[in-house]
């Protein structure tokens, strides 16, 4: 998603505003747990003081990411808000880790942006709903076994059950 400058310039003070559909099919490459993506819509404006840009932007999409349990296919709708400043001066340097994005040539260029804000609204975990997926899930493997936290009642540790025995005895006499 990229604006030619020009376009900001025109705008005078009124905000420019954009809408379109954005590919970032570049992100199931990457090593996240993103399987696929559809084309985000986006949504916003810019606002141009001097030599700043100030742009506010909607995503708006889709991706596949693995259950956390079954490692089934589970989308995620998401919608997520994007606030990024630019200066489009040729003498700005970005110091450290400046919030401000200097843009260099005629091109503002919204994508890689885009991008990073879909990465951070990914989760660390999803769930499948399907139950019958939920009820195929493996509970238990060579050496391992899902262990669930519900309480056991009267379950008595081994060690201790001669203990326990002392205990039923202590309580039967009284």
């Amino acid at each position: 998603m990229k604006f030619p400058l020009q376009k900001l310039n025109q705008s005078g003070d009124e905000p420019f505003k954009f809408e379109e559909d954005v590919d970032v099919r570049e992100l199931e490459d990457m090593k996240n747990d993103i399987r696929k993506i559809s084309p985000v819509h986006v949504q916003g404006q810019a606002v141009k003081y001097g030599d700043d840009i100030t742009v506010t932007f909607t995503v708006k999409g889709e991706m596949i990411l693995p259950c956390a349990r079954t490692l089934v296919d589970v989308p995620y709708p998401f919608q997520l808000e994007g606030h990024e400043q630019f200066n489009v001066s040729p003498y700005y340097e970005e110091e450290g880790e400046s919030e401000i994005h200097p843009v260099r040539g005629e091109v503002l260029d919204l994508t890689p942006y885009i991008k990073e804000n879909i990465l951070l609204e990914v989760p660390t975990r999803v769930f499948s709903d399907d139950q019958e997926v939920q009820d195929q899930a493996l509970t238990e493997g060579k050496g391992w076994q899902v262990i669930t936290e519900e309480p056991e009642e009267d379950k008595v540790d081994p060690r201790m059950a001669k203990l326990q025995s002392l205990l039923n005895e202590k309580e039967n006499n009284d």
